[in-house]
């Protein structure tokens, strides 16, 4: 049975300030309405927020992409939240394309936040009872969430595009690290190609250093495909780039799901002669003056769309599903 469409008298969609294109674009795909939502501040700095439209008895849904800056970007989507509780929604789903927080998944040091827990618990403190997002750092970030939540995959739109877009003869899938390797080997499986990952060494949050390859080498193939949830300064998949240079591959295409390109980390790949391509998604706004003729940027939105229909019809979105076949 296919999905039914949202009504939009039951129905409220509102945006944050962090993505208004996606947000529009989501609404766009499902036929429903983009509320308005009224975002200034006080003179002491802090943020004065206002839902556009009764949510009573509906089934709110909060578009926010924890991009920079996030801390701002985070509050906003709390704010929302509590909002739509104290207004009797029915329903309050976040929808957060790009949670960034997700990279603090662990206690690797001694006196640290286990962040991605806590900013967890704080959407549902504010009132989220569903959220939906796009691939996490890591699969155990998704039972972080006390509420059911959604990490959906981006591997669709990658698929096709490299399918219809490139050659793949003589390609192989890199995996930016061995945390990236089950999800690049799926990305691989789909494209019928072999795959090898990366054996690294994070020095700083700037500063990686690499230690070879695991899996299978790249000996005989002359395109590398470097697979990754996410790039910021680009330092790993730059250092990585260069070691599959120097063992002979020819052409490097990179993708990733979130292209946060902060500190230069675009310009410092677009401008290796070898990388031909830089792919993401749009679940972080990239500013017009950033697009360069190497990149390439997809839209998800219709990835969201559908799990949200889905959703709403109370049917399964396996197929959709980070961590399923897709």
């Amino acid at each position: 049975m296919n999905a039914k469409n949202l009504d939009p008298s039951e129905v409220r969609f509102f945006h944050g300030s962090s993505h208004l294109k996606l947000a529009a674009d989501i609404a766009e795909y499902l036929g429903v309405p983009l509320d308005n939502t009224f975002i200034s501040r006080f003179s002491n700095d802090n943020l004065y927020i206002q839902l556009g439209a009764s949510v009573r008895s509906r089934q709110v849904y909060i578009v926010q992409s924890l991009s920079p800056p996030v801390n701002d970007h985070l509050v906003e989507l709390l704010m929302m939240l509590d909002i739509a509780k104290a207004a009797s929604a029915q329903e309050i789903h976040a929808i957060i394309p790009y949670f960034s927080f997700a990279r603090s998944d662990k206690k690797d040091a001694p006196r640290i936040s286990i962040t991605a827990r806590l900013v967890a618990e704080l959407l549902h403190t504010a009132g989220a009872t569903h959220v939906m997002t796009m691939m996490l750092h890591s699969p155990q970030v998704h039972g972080f969430f006390p509420m059911p939540a959604d990490p959906l995959s981006s591997r669709p739109v990658f698929m096709r595009h490299f399918k219809e877009q490139h050659d793949l003869t003589q390609a192989i899938v890199v995996a930016a690290d061995m945390g990236q390797a089950r999800s690049a080997a799926r990305f691989a499986k789909s494209l019928g190609l072999p795959i090898t990952a990366g054996n690294k060494e994070r020095i700083s949050d700037t500063q990686v250093q690499f230690n070879g390859l695991v899996g299978d080498q790249v000996s005989g193939y002359k395109k590398a495909l470097v697979y990754d949830d996410e790039i910021a300064t680009g330092g790993t998949i730059l250092e990585l780039s260069k070691h599959l240079i120097e063992l002979g591959i020819k052409e490097v295409w990179v993708a990733c799901t979130h292209g946060v390109f902060v500190r230069g980390g675009l310009e410092k790949l677009v401008a290796v002669p070898e990388i031909t391509e830089v792919v993401t998604t749009n679940t972080v706004p990239i500013p017009e003056a950033m697009h360069h003729p190497k990149l390439k940027v997809l839209s998800v939105g219709h990835i969201f769309g559908e799990a949200i229909r889905y959703n709403y019809s109370r049917q399964s979105i396996g197929d959709l599903f980070v961590f399923g076949d897709a």
